[in-house]
C-alpha cells in the first residue's frame, strides 16, 4: 500500500507535505515510510523524509539515485553522464513497501518531469501502481496547473484521491482567495487543506482521505 505525491510545479510543499502526512499516520499507529526515488542537486529532501519515517532505514533506502546536478532528472544525468536504472528505483520501493504498511512517495519536479527519454514522473507512479495525491501551491496559474496535473493523473489511469492547497507564500489577492472555492467547481477530487507543524489530527476531509487509504477507521486516541 502506500501513496504517490506529486506537485504542480516544483516548490509547491510535496516533502512539507508528505513529512507531515507521515507525522500523523505514525501518531495514530501506523508504520510507514517516505521514499524519494530521485534527488537532484542535494539530499535534503530525503534526509527529511528519513528523519519523519520509523526507525531502522538508511538514506539510501529513502533516497536510491542521488543526482548532483540541480536540474531534472534527465539533464542531471545526461549532464552526468549516467543512464538511471528504473528497475533499480522499483526494486527499491518494493522492499520497503515489504517493511511498512504504507510507503509514501515523492516523485520529482512536476508530474511530467522527464526521467529518461521515454521515461516520466507519471511513468513511475504507473509503475509503482500508486494512488496519487496533487500538491499545489494557493497562487496565480494555480487553476490551470491543477486541472492539467489531475487530469493526466486520470489519463494515465490512477486514481487523484486529493489536490492539497498550500497557503499563499506572499500576499494574499483574489486568485488566492478564490482558488479554494473554484477547484472545487471544476475538478473532480477533494481540495484538501494544507498540514502544518500544528496539525495534531486529522480534519475532515484527510480523515476520510487516510481511512480510504488504510482501508480502515482511524483511531485518533492512539498515541
Amino acid at each position: 500500500m502506500g501513496l504517490f505525491i506529486t506537485g504542480t510545479d516544483t516548490g509547491v510543499g510535496k516533502t512539507h507535505t508528505l513529512t507531515q502526512l507521515l507525522r500523523l499516520l505514525r501518531s495514530v499507529g501506523v508504520s510507514c515510510a517516505g521514499m524519494k526515488p530521485i534527488c537532484c542537486g542535494d539530499r535534503h529532501d530525503a534526509e527529511l523524509l528519513l528523519a519523519a519515517s520509523g526507525s531502522g532505514f538508511s538514506l539510501d533506502e529513502i533516497n536510491p539515485v542521488t543526482l548532483k546536478t540541480p536540474a531534472a532528472p534527465l539533464a542531471a544525468a545526461l549532464v552526468e553522464k549516467v543512464n538511471i536504472n528504473i528497475e533499480a528505483l522499483l526494486n527499491v520501493f518494493a522492499l520497503l513497501q515489504s517493511r511498512v504498511d504504507q510507503v509514501l512517495v515523492e516523485g520529482v519536479g512536476g508530474w511530467l518531469v522527464p526521467i529518461r527519454p521515454d521515461y516520466f514522473v507519471a511513468d513511475l507512479a504507473v509503475d509503482m501502481k500508486l494512488s496519487v495525491l496533487v500538491v499545489a501551491q494557493n497562487r496565480l496559474g494555480c487553476l490551470n496547473h491543477t486541472a492539467l496535473t489531475v487530469q493526466s493523473v486520470v489519463d494515465h489511469g490512477l486514481n487523484c484521491v486529493g489536490v492539497v492547497l498550500n497557503e499563499p507564500l506572499l500576499q494574499s489577492n483574489m486568485a488566492t482567495e478564490t482558488n479554494a472555492d473554484v477547484l472545487r467547481r471544476i475538478i473532480g477530487p477533494p481540495v484538501l487543506p494544507g498540514l502544518t507543524e500544528k496539525t495534531d489530527g486529522f480534519s475532515g476531509s484527510w480523515k476520510q482521505l487516510i481511512e480510504a487509504l488504510l482501508g480502515a477507521k482511524i483511531d485518533t486516541n492512539v498515541n
